[in-house]
């Protein structure tokens, strides 16, 4: 149940007209909070033009974050509170904004590592109404970073990701800061599945479906030390959403095949492996202080192997419509021999170049993957996207199916 908490007034403050609404949801955050929003509070009450509004949104906080923003909702003008009864960013983004009044709905990040004069350019042309989606990017010509190298690579390789699995046009999927008309809003949420830190992604390359106007905001970012973040459980979210999003191809598309190897085909083939791959080093990094180098690649190529061949076999299905289970069994087990094989002589000579160096063991493992991938394209190019004899007309798509 969604708890809200009354302004100094005794009013409910999101009830009153403002042009911007701006959401900031927080998890156990009780220390920092107050000062937080106050400087948020101060910053607008200052510098911003347009009336607005920040919305705290606790996500079933376990320590005194609820009271906090409790007491900010009913001490400063211009500070509303919710308490939701589970965690999730984009449970908490999609509540609140599907619940606003204000034309302009936007999100923050409590930590503020945004600098708030972006938000100014954010904002403004969603309110005259000269784009639909704006983004803050770390990655756009222009920006300004302050983070660790660590994080750096594992930003710019998602946004790489997303560009070659689901044609992202925008730079940077997963910053903290967003703004969307409340109308587009409105239009996007029903269609976002995800309720946790994939949220963002897929909000965005819905809308690119849509062929909603987005824009980008380069920003001043400094990372903040004290994140909360889980990397490997986000990696894996992330991984899902993108399969998920991956393989629900659009309806109404002729599933006969011409003999050439399609460019679209190639690309979904790329997509697969770069999302299979990633994966499969997260796995092997997670259960090699359990399994040892040899047992966790095993473990962790079995799961990818299980991957490929179900991405590949709903596209097979998109494809071609009569790929049978039987044949697809023998495959994943020849291409799972085939990984296994060439993995494990790369962690050999890993092993014999520096023993036991992870860093040395990714790459050779990277590097025998894409020797695999070789191998991987050449038996799914003959066995699954083998072309049809006729052509079949699919049914007429749904609204929900012709944007994914």
């Amino acid at each position: 149940m969604t708890t809200l908490a009354p302004d100094p007034t005794g009013v409910q403050p999101r009830l009153a007209p403002v042009d911007v609404e701006i959401v900031v949801p927080v998890y156990n955050e009780a220390v920092q909070l107050a000062e937080r929003i106050r400087e948020l509070r101060g910053y607008l009450d200052a510098s911003f033009p347009f009336r607005s509004l920040v919305t705290i949104v606790d996500n079933a906080s376990t320590d005194d974050t609820w009271p906090v923003a409790r007491a900010l909702a009913g001490s400063v003008q211009g500070v509303a509170a919710l308490h939701l009864p589970r965690k999730g960013r984009g449970y908490a983004l999609r509540t609140a904004w599907s619940t606003s009044r204000a034309p302009v709905v936007a999100y923050m990040d409590v930590d503020l590592s945004t600098s708030l004069p972006a938000l100014l350019p954010l904002v403004a042309p969603l309110l005259s109404g000269h784009r639909d989606v704006a983004i803050g990017s770390r990655l756009a010509r222009g920006a300004h970073v302050v983070r660790g190298p660590k994080r750096e690579l594992i930003s710019r390789a998602y946004n790489v990701l997303l560009k070659l699995t689901l044609r992202g046009r925008f730079s940077d999927a997963q910053c903290g800061f967003k703004a969307l008309r409340r109308d587009a809003a409105l239009r996007l949420l029903p269609l976002v599945e995800d309720d946790e830190w994939f949220f963002d992604t897929e909000l965005l390359v819905t809308a690119q479906r849509l062929g909603l106007r987005i824009g980008e905001v380069p920003v001043d970012w400094v990372d903040d030390p004290d994140s909360r973040v889980d990397i490997v459980t986000t990696a894996a979210g992330d991984l899902r959403g993108i399969w998920r999003m991956l393989v629900h191809r659009p309806g109404g598309v002729p599933r006969g095949r011409s003999k050439e190897v399609a460019a679209d085909e190639l690309l979904r083939f790329a997509g697969v492996g770069a999302v299979s791959t990633l994966g499969y080093l997260l796995l092997y990094m997670a259960w090699r202080p359990l399994a040892g180098p040899f047992g966790a690649n095993a473990a962790a190529m079995a799961i990818a192997t299980l991957f490929n061949t179900a991405a590949h076999r709903e596209l097979s299905c998109w494809v071609d419509g009569r790929a049978r289970r039987s044949r697809l069994f023998a495959v994943a087990g020849a291409l799972y021999a085939v990984s296994l094989v060439l993995t494990t002589l790369g962690l050999l000579l890993a092993e014999w170049i520096a023993p036991s160096a992870l860093l040395v063991q990714l790459v050779a493992l990277t590097v025998a993957n894409l020797a695999a991938a070789g191998a991987r394209f050449g038996v799914l190019r003959a066995w699954i996207f083998r072309p049809s004899t006729r052509i079949e007309t699919a049914p007429a798509p749904s609204l929900r199916e012709e944007i994914r």
